[in-house]
This record gives structure tokens, sequence and C-alpha cells, in this order.
């Protein structure tokens, strides 16, 4: 019995001789190195819930995976189980295990369908950042200081161009295009984007100089003196930009940081907050659903009518009409 995760390093494809070096690495790059990293967090809870219970895991029974499952739901959202269960099978794809998989099973997909029942599919996520939420916090930093200069400028361009956090932080100077009527942004590569075509992110100049997004890069670009490499980048303990782009973990840290400092509670928010808050306040503002997804680059409006009817929860809410007169 191994534990092996295939995924991270397929021995299949590693031991095809008639496949080149630069032939194997194609299918390094099949899924993103986060869903790798994701995927293998899930399989080694599995294997190691397996060797609690003293089971097989490669490959498990079907009765295994269901046992797991139903254990996993004392605690974990249905979701999460569903992610574990789509690891398993992945790497045992990967391993070889294909008209054997358990995961196929359908005393498998019968327990999944049942979990689903008994604890429901529902995540809150976290809040959005409204608006008027990224005015008052812009409102309250101090560009004179850099690392506020850099946070504003990472916070103005997060929400405005709807990135992940991604690739927010992957943002590279050269990917940068300055011109009369805005700032384009080009994301080679993205969560969305598996296959590598790469997306232009528009940002017009606004009215208002405070969050014109297009002056603050260019303002934190000639303040930080970045003439190449990433865009966002850390802070010494001296004070001193460093070479290396921000840490995903860093925007979280970032925005949590930034909404105490109006009042907001910090564990509601996170990166994702950002992009969230733009789809949320555009859908507010009346924004066309196709207008939305050309900022947020989603491929499926499934996820942009969900932040729709968010945001129209309270708009248009019947008791507004009722209690109205």
């Amino acid at each position: 019995m191994t534990d092996h995760f295939y995924l991270r390093d397929n021995q299949k494809i590693a031991s095809n001789e008639a496949l080149s070096a630069a032939s194997k690495e194609l299918f390094q790059l099949e899924k993103s190195e986060g869903t790798i990293d994701a995927y293998e967090a899930d399989w080694n809870d599995f294997c190691d819930w397996c060797r609690h219970q003293r089971v097989r895991f490669f490959p498990a029974t079907p009765e295994t995976l269901v046992n797991y499952i139903n254990d996993l739901s004392r605690y974990a959202k249905a979701n999460t189980i569903s992610r574990r269960v789509s690891a398993i099978s992945e790497n045992y794809l990967a391993g070889g295990i294909i008209a054997d998989n358990p995961c196929a099973s359908p005393l498998v997909k019968a327990a999944m369908k049942s979990i689903r029942r008994k604890i429901g599919t529902f995540q809150q996520g976290k809040m959005p950042i409204l608006k008027e939420d990224l005015l008052e916090i812009v409102r309250v930093l101090k560009t004179a200081n850099l690392v506020d200069l850099r946070d504003k400028t990472l916070l103005l361009i997060g929400f405005m161009g709807a990135f992940r956090r991604s690739e927010l932080v992957g943002i590279q100077v050269e990917e940068l295009t300055f011109e009369r009527r805005g700032l384009e942004i080009f994301i080679p590569y993205s969560k969305a984007d598996q296959e590598g075509r790469g997306n232009l992110v528009a940002l017009p100049f606004l009215p208002n100089a405070e969050i014109c997004p297009v002056r603050t890069m260019r303002q934190w670009l000639d303040t930080a003196q970045i003439t190449a490499g990433p865009v966002f980048r850390g802070m010494t303990r001296s004070g001193t930009l460093r070479s290396t782009a921000l840490s995903d973990q860093m925007v979280n840290r970032i925005v949590k940081e930034r909404v105490a400092q109006i009042g907001l509670n910090p564990d509601d928010y996170g990166a994702h907050s950002l992009r969230h808050g733009f789809a949320t306040s555009a859908a507010m503002a009346g924004v066309e659903e196709r207008h939305i997804m050309q900022q947020t680059r989603h491929h499926s409006v499934e996820m942009v009518r969900h932040y729709i009817n968010e945001a129209d929860r309270f708009s248009h809410n019947p008791l507004t009409d009722i209690f109205s007169t």
C-alpha cells in the first residue's frame, strides 16, 4: 500500500521514454499549482484517516470512501467533501486506477447525494468590500507613506479589475500598458484560464483622482521606482522595498488590516472581498451582467447572477415597497 501523490509526480509519465523532457513538463501544467497543492492536502488527509482506521487507501473500497465522507460530514461543508472526493479520484486516475476507481462507484455517488441533502451546499463566503467601504479605506490611507501607497494601489486595482489574488500578486510591470484612455493589464495565466490564452483588463481614468486606479498605479510605480518585475512587493523591516512579489497570504492580511481601520470585522473579509465587492457593487449599480462578466472574466453567468441576486436582496426587497408609505 502506498500513499504516493501521483498528481505531483506522475510515475507513468516520468518513466515514459518516448516522451521528451519538455513534453513531460506539459503534463505538469494540466492543473494550476494551487489546485495541485489543495489536492495533495486532501489526499494526505484521506491517507491519515485510513491509517487511523487501519484500512486500505490505494485503492480504497467504495465502502471506505463512504465511511470517510460520512465522518467528514460531521464538521466539513458539502463542497469541501466534494473536493476531497475529486482529489482522491484524480490521484487514482494519475496512478493508473481507472476501471476500479471507487470514487465512480454508485455507492459513493449515492452517499454524496445524501450528504448534500443532509448538510446543504450553501456557502456564506467572505463579505464583499463595497464601493463605499473602498472609498472610506482610501480616505484614511496616507499616501506619503510607501506602505500605505502600495496598499491603496493594491486595493484599487484589485477591486476595479476584479482580480483574483493570484492574478494580483502576479502582475508585472511589463504587462502594463498606459494609454490616453487608461491602463490595460495583461493576465497571461489565471485560475479560469488554464490553457494560458491570456486576458486584458481595462481600467479607465476616473474623474475622482483620489480613487483613479490609473493615476494611483502611476504614482506607486514612480514613487517606489519600480521599472520592471513584480508591481506589488513586500517591505523589509527597515522599510526597504523587496524585489520579490507579495504572497497570496499577504493580500489577505492587507485586506483584513485595512477593513479593520474603518471599523469592519476583519474576520468577515479576505482577499476575495475585492473581487466579490466589485461584482456586488456593479450589480447594485444596475450594470448589465455581460459587462460585469467582461471585467470579472467569468465564463459562466451562474456566479455573476449569484452576485446580482445578493445585491437585490435589499435593493429590491418587497418590504421597502410595503412600508415606504
